[in-house]
């Protein structure tokens, strides 16, 4: 009986290493995809004579078709299965990815990028809630950890590879450089990830599923982790998407490939979204995203002087700050869930990825009136607004008689 229990413990424990190494490569490619354009923004301002908040573009349709995709694509997975739609939706955004650099026009490239964003869907809707199913409660944390510290190195080597490329091609090579590194992640993807062993397929029935996803939004604790996703990433997505043509003007004039190792900073954000677990287990969500807003505010002051090195420092700051905070978040939003984890996480995405559109869109107008002075003050409205969402959560999330021991140290149940 021993041998079989450890030989039991052993097979889930391969299981969900393949888990997490699976979703670790699924959240390079997705976010190596999605972002891939930012670091371009400038150089295809040049090229086809854009401002900066049209070329934007590029970045905000993907993130907003995306949104728009998460929760029908979460209901089909629902139906079919969570690996046959996540894998789908990776081979397909790397096929469309490898096509993109043939563009002619920036009209064909901002299309292009929509339809990739509809393709890119299928994993950011139903990873979450995979996780949740798949892995026990004990892991769940950590493995959420180790997914979004996957994002944070795809948005990383999504910016980085074509900042460099830049230096010896044009916009064109930037793009086909990284549409290939991203469909290497996503074959690493495909071959690691293992059948779903805790799912039970559903019919699809219209009226069952949005009575599911109004009570999600209906929830005390959902509710409020939905508006923290959406003003975050709006605040986030506009710090990078502007940081590139603040850099490459005077004083400073940085070149694209030197703007480029600016995206190194996202290994703060692989650090901490990775670290977010533990420190969860240790003294709670609550404090943890405290923390990273506090990170983020200060982040933000260091960026206003015009000195390069405060200037990264303030934006260090920030990228640690948000991956604490989205890696905290996302992990709480599968445990508050109360039934169908798979939908309340894609609403979650969609708010999510709904903010890079909207709210990142309206920083490029921002920017383009006001400068970084004004996108700084706007980012800090933003934070200001996650802070008051944090503030709800915590009042919410406190019991109303005191927990035992065993509960009080459960990362799944504690603030």
């Amino acid at each position: 009986m021993t041998a079989v229990a450890a030989s039991a413990t052993a097979d889930t424990t391969g299981h969900e290493r393949r888990i997490t190494v699976a979703l670790f490569a699924a959240g390079l490619t997705t976010f190596a995809s999605m972002y891939s354009a930012q670091a371009l923004l400038p150089s295809l301002s040049i090229a086809f004579g854009a401002t900066p908040a049209r070329a934007a573009l590029a970045v905000s349709l993907t993130t907003g078709l995306l949104a728009l995709a998460i929760v029908p694509m979460s209901v089909l997975s629902d139906r079919v299965g969570r690996t046959r739609v996540m894998i789908g939706s990776a081979v397909a955004a790397s096929v469309i990815g490898l096509l993109l650099p043939f563009s002619p026009t920036l009209e064909v490239l901002l299309a292009g990028r929509a339809i990739q964003g509809v393709a890119l869907a299928g994993v950011p809707a139903v990873a979450m809630g995979y996780l949740a199913e798949e892995i026990g409660a004990g892991g769940l944390g950590a493995a959420m950890g180790v997914y979004v510290a996957g994002t944070s190195l795809g948005g990383l080597t999504g910016r980085l590879i074509p900042a460099f490329t830049l230096e010896v091609g044009s916009w064109r090579w930037g793009a086909a450089t990284i549409a290939i590194a991203a469909a290497a992640c996503a074959g690493v993807f495909v071959r690691m990830l293992p059948g779903s062993r805790r799912f039970t397929p559903r019919p699809i029935a219209i009226r069952s599923v949005a009575a599911g996803f109004a009570n999600h939004l209906r929830d005390r604790t959902l509710l409020p982790l939905y508006g923290l996703a959406f003003v975050m990433m709006g605040g986030f997505v506009s710090l990078y998407n502007f940081l590139g043509y603040r850099l490459t003007r005077e004083p400073f004039g940085l070149s694209a490939a030197t703007v480029g190792l600016v995206f190194v900073l996202y290994l703060a954000g692989t650090v901490t979204a990775a670290a977010s677990g533990r420190m969860t287990a240790r003294v709670g969500r609550s404090r943890v995203m405290g923390l990273g807003l506090l990170a983020m505010a200060a982040g933000l002051l260091l960026t206003l002087p015009d000195v390069l090195p405060i200037i990264l420092f303030g934006v260090l700051l920030c990228t640690a700050g948000f991956f604490a905070i989205h890696a905290t978040a996302s992990g709480w939003v599968g445990a508050a869930a109360d039934g169908n984890r798979a939908a309340a996480s894609a609403l979650y995405m969609c708010a999510y990825y709904l903010g890079s559109s909207v709210v990142g869109g309206l920083g490029g107008l921002v920017f383009g009136r006001f400068a970084w002075p004004g996108l700084a003050g706007y980012i800090a409205v933003l934070v200001a607004l996650a802070t008051g969402l944090v503030g709800t959560l915590t009042v919410r999330s406190r019991p109303s008689q005191p927990q035992s021991p065993a509960a009080a140290n459960d990362p799944v149940k504690s603030a």
